[in-house]
């Protein structure tokens, strides 16, 4: 079973840069798929950005593709979401979670394609985003 710790997150000014990092342990990332979530505060969990780890394949939530970028380095078993250009948007507890399987389990909902939270079993603890005006 695999567990999960998040880092990184901060307060930072609009448009600013974070770099989050959710390290695992007792399992093989190559094996799994990261998805990381976020949280507000009244708001639904929302599937961000998720990673292949077999592939690196990866996944990302409309609103923050181009600022965002996911990448792995299965050696350190340590999955990053680098986060640039941050808008008070993006202000939440951000989790990381795996799925052990080939793919981000992800289905169309409002509009769209969004990852499926309900289908990773396994969470870190999350860490705040905190994004200023």
């Amino acid at each position: 079973q695999v567990q999960l710790v998040e880092s990184g997150g901060g307060l930072v000014q609009s448009g600013g840069s974070l770099r989050l990092s959710c390290a695992a342990s007792g399992g093989t990332l190559d094996t799994y798929a990261i998805g990381w979530f976020r949280q507000a505060p009244g708001k639904e969990r929302e599937g961000v950005s998720c990673i292949i780890g077999s592939s690196g394949g990866t996944y990302y939530l409309e609103s923050v593709k181009g600022r965002f970028t996911v990448s792995r380095d299965n050696a350190k078993k340590t999955v990053y979401l680098q986060m640039n250009s941050l808008q008070r948007e993006d202000t939440a507890v951000y989790y990381c979670a795996a799925f052990e399987g080939s793919f981000c389990p992800a289905g169309p909902s409002r509009g769209g394609v969004r990852l499926r939270p309900g289908e990773f079993p396994y969470w870190g603890q999350g860490t705040q985003v905190t994004v200023s005006s």
